[in-house]
């Protein structure tokens, strides 16, 4: 797997968990600049799911199993994008606390993402 894609995923979902923590922390919503930000950090884990994808087709394996690689790798896809969704129906801090988790938890997938390739 490509490890700068991971590392750079993985960055940017703590700057987007500090950013919605910071915006949580003043007692603000999620707001359009906060979506536009899930949307690069979700651009990066689609990637991420594109070139691994790819990488199983020609036949490179994860060293710990792929079904576990494939499940790790559309969890990380879906993480941010479930969280930016619910935000939307709570228009509260807590809808900033819900994106900020859940990006928290995108960047110990990738880490975990990067285990199991065999990094």
């Amino acid at each position: 797997m490509l490890d700068v894609l991971t590392l750079v995923t993985g960055v940017a979902a703590l700057l987007l968990a500090a950013w919605c923590g910071w915006a949580a922390h003043r007692d603000q919503p999620t707001k359009d600049w906060h979506f536009m930000g899930m949307a690069v950090v979700s651009v990066l884990a689609l990637m991420q799911l594109v070139i691994g994808v790819v990488l199983l087709a020609w036949g490179q394996k994860p060293v710990q199993g792929t079904t576990i690689f494939v499940a790790y790798l559309l969890g990380a896809f879906a993480c941010v994008p479930a969280a930016g969704l619910m935000s939307l129906s709570e228009r509260t801090r807590w809808g900033s606390v819900t994106v900020a988790a859940s990006a928290v938890v995108l960047a110990v997938l990738e880490v975990r993402l990067y285990d199991i390739w065999g990094g």
